[in-house]
């Protein structure tokens, strides 16, 4: 059976205090958990590798920075998961800007902003499974056959979570006020 415990407190407050080898065995020890905080949140193998390599990364430089001991946990789900939606918007950047497109105003830019953060927070509160065929079917465009076979599914239990998440993601951002262009445009 797997150890599901993260390094202990004496090898966190060493490697807090600047301790070069307890730091490194924290990194060590936290890496499973990383990677699999990585596999729940990303959309692909691969950006779960870089965002677990770039949170061990972080938590290897800032270690000092972490208030309390027993919130190591807490602080690197944060550390992958916001690396994993930076990693989710620069797909959608490099896919090159619509020809011809009018140059949104700032109030347009900041609306939209709000509004893909509102996305990008409903996307996050999916399930991973619901999570991993929303990212890689509608933001990285990859095909339902290739989804389905990449996640190891049939092409109906792809579709069917697809839908799920569809649906909830459309559900949250009803549920959420959109009392902002309201107020811009006042």
């Amino acid at each position: 059976m797997a150890d599901f415990t993260w390094p202990g407190e004496q090898l966190i407050v060493a490697a807090k205090e600047g301790d070069v080898e307890a730091a490194a065995a924290l990194v060590s020890g936290s890496h499973p958990h990383v990677q699999r905080f990585a596999y729940s949140l990303c959309a692909s193998p691969q950006d779960a590798e870089d965002a677990a390599q770039e949170a061990l990364i972080i938590l290897y430089r800032k270690i000092g920075m972490l208030r309390a001991s027993g919130a190591l946990a807490s602080w690197m789900f944060r550390i992958v998961r916001n690396e994993c939606l930076r990693r989710a918007r620069l797909r959608l950047r490099s896919q090159g800007p619509v020809p011809d497109a009018a140059v949104p105003s700032f109030e347009d830019e900041v609306v939209q902003r709000l509004e893909a953060e509102r996305v990008a927070a409903a996307i996050a509160d999916l399930p991973a499974d619901q999570r991993r065929v929303l990212i890689m079917r509608d933001i990285q465009g990859h095909s339902g056959r290739m989804v389905a076979d990449a996640l190891g599914l049939s092409t109906a239990a792809m579709k069917s979570r697809l839908h799920r998440a569809r649906t909830t993601v459309r559900r949250a951002l009803r549920e959420t006020p959109d009392s902002v262009r309201g107020a811009i445009h006042d």
